[in-house]
């Protein structure tokens, strides 16, 4: 089984790959998801941010409130890291043992981790390679925009990743998405069978 890191930039197209890839069979792991999971009310990472941020992150049901934290720690590179610090480790954990019961099934011929912050977070020795979505400039904008982010959240939201040349620089498989989801598909398909083949060799 090989364990495969997906990433890309905020609006790159990431998301469409990972679904592309499940379709041909890959399990996918997003950690956004693992990451939520890490911080329900009563866990001690729960504890953590609540003693770092306060009660104000705490919503109805006792959980954390991601709208009113990402308020908080967005546009604050101080309390962001802070948050980073609580919540990276205890997403680290959870991949690692999600990978170890996925390689020990072995029902699969690859695990996907997608992860925006693959890179940042120093996830990338957890998996065999690095797959990068990328997407010119203007087409990630006109996407976020379209979606209803203004120009300014996408700038804000953009600063605090790897830059783009530094992210495609260290993939080990890079994926343009320049063209339409057709493209994008093909694309993926032909990186999957490559990739596999060289791998059964």
């Amino acid at each position: 089984m090989v364990v495969i890191g997906l990433t890309g930039g905020i609006g790159s197209g990431k998301s469409e790959a990972a679904r592309i890839l499940e379709q041909l069979g890959a399990v996918v792991v997003n950690a956004d998801r693992v990451g939520h999971a890490t911080y329900r009310s009563g866990t001690s990472t729960w504890h953590a941010i609540v003693q770092a941020f306060g009660l104000e992150v705490v919503g109805h049901g006792g959980e954390i409130d991601r709208r009113r934290l990402g308020a908080i720690v967005f546009g604050d590179p101080g309390r962001l890291k802070r948050l980073n610090e609580i919540v990276w480790p205890a997403i680290r954990q959870a991949l690692e043992a999600r990978i170890a019961r996925e390689r020990h099934d072995d029902s699969s011929a690859a695990i996907v981790i997608e992860a925006a912050v693959l890179l940042e977070a120093g996830w990338d020795d957890l998996v065999d390679e690095v797959w990068v979505v990328d997407a010119p400039e203007p087409e990630v904008q006109s996407r976020l925009v379209a979606r209803g982010m203004s120009r300014e959240d996408v700038r804000a939201r953009s600063q605090f990743q790897l830059s783009r040349d530094e992210r495609n620089g260290r993939a080990q498989v890079l994926i343009r998405n320049d063209t339409d989801l057709k493209g994008l598909e093909v694309a993926i398909r032909k990186a999957w069978d490559g990739r596999l083949e060289k791998r059964r060799r």
